[in-house]
């Protein structure tokens, strides 16, 4: 190779071996455990896997189909595990649901048990014509699908009107080079002029260090994965408060909003008429809590009513009937407030 292309090399190499211990970091060594960080160290983890294999299958053609297919399945999870990662970011996730679990499972089972039953080494063309579309396919669908979870981030970005937050502008800036990775891939899969796999690759790489030194730059970096965090430490004024209270509880007792599981930020402070900033702010300055426990607290209490005056329910229907979507998070709230199991507290109100 010559100058320039030795350079390329490296500095393409260089961003996947970085962004694989990256994602190690946010994964295992991040001081605070939010979802965010585990789906985005699983993120950057598949796309440094599919970078790597890019680069040294550019570079090296001679190298066994085995690669190949290692960097396709790599590429298989890159799309759920952004899509998970803004939708935890959102809607403030912190356990992860049995919803969740069971489509990583479904899809990590299916790309294994394709590649064993139809290796890349026998089946080049099936690999290289068929599943590289369908693979692509289904990583695009899931680019659409965190991009409408975030949209209304993205909009704000674009629109320029409001001030946006560092955390929105980390978001947006992982969502869209997210984008621009797969659009170069999709491009060169097509054959566009000038679009190689390689420029996938440098995407990434420069994506990558823009990202780390945003990090080494903030002394303050956990605000990042709070997307609706607190936006400011000033109460809202007592007159709002008291307004925007009363309306929350309408909307929670009258339409039993809380019983919907895939309640979001944004569909209670649309129901509200006031923006998502500002009631994340509010719940957090004014109530002291953030948005799940917010929510969690009226599926707790009108579970403890179904407890103790019914029990022709199981628990885990329970769970379910007041919005939760999987028993172990239902569990794990329920602890969090009320300082017992449900079993627990289903046994003493029989005692009483």
């Amino acid at each position: 190779m010559d100058t320039g292309k030795e350079l390329l090399f490296f500095f393409s190499a260089l961003g996947s071996f970085n962004g694989i211990i990256l994602g190690v970091y946010f994964f295992f060594f991040t001081k605070k455990k939010y979802l965010t960080n585990y789906f985005l160290g699983a993120l950057l983890f598949a796309l440094s896997i599919r970078i790597g294999k890019s680069v040294f299958v550019y570079f090296h053609p001679e190298l066994p189909k085995m690669y190949l297919q290692f960097g396709l399945t790599a590429c298989f999870f890159i799309g759920p595990f952004l899509y998970y990662f803004i939708k935890s970011a959102v809607q403030e996730v912190q356990i992860m649901p049995k919803s969740w679990k069971f489509i990583l499972a479904f899809w990590g089972t299916l790309i294994v048990a394709v590649g064993i039953l139809y290796p890349y080494e026998v089946y080049p063309k099936l690999w290289g014509v068929y599943f590289i579309r369908i693979i692509y396919c289904q990583w695009f669908v899931y680019i659409a699908f965190a991009g409408f979870e975030l949209r209304g981030v993205l909009k704000k970005i674009l629109s320029r009107k409001e001030k946006t937050t560092p955390a929105e502008m980390w978001f947006g800036m992982l969502f869209l080079g997210n984008f621009l990775l797969f659009l170069f891939y999709f491009l060169s899969i097509l054959g566009a002029p000038g679009a190689t796999y390689i420029s996938g690759a440098v995407v990434f790489s420069f994506i990558l260090y823009l990202g780390i030194s945003i990090l080494l730059y903030r002394k303050k970096t956990d605000d990042l994965f709070l997307l609706n965090g607190k936006t400011s430490n000033k109460k809202i004024e007592s007159a709002d408060a008291i307004m925007w209270s009363e309306k929350l509880e309408n909307a929670m007792f009258e339409k039993s909003l809380y019983k919907n599981p895939n309640l979001t930020l944004q569909d209670l402070s649309q129901e509200i008429n006031i923006s998502s900033h500002q009631l994340s702010q509010f719940l957090n300055t004014n109530l002291g809590k953030n948005f799940t426990s917010y929510v969690n607290e009226f599926r707790i209490n009108e579970a403890c009513k179904i407890i103790t005056s019914s029990d022709k329910l199981t628990l885990e229907a329970v769970g379910y009937d007041v919005g939760f979507n999987s028993k172990s998070t239902f569990f794990a709230a329920f602890k969090k407030h009320k300082g017992t199991t449900p079993l627990n507290y289903q046994l003493q109100a029989l005692q009483s």
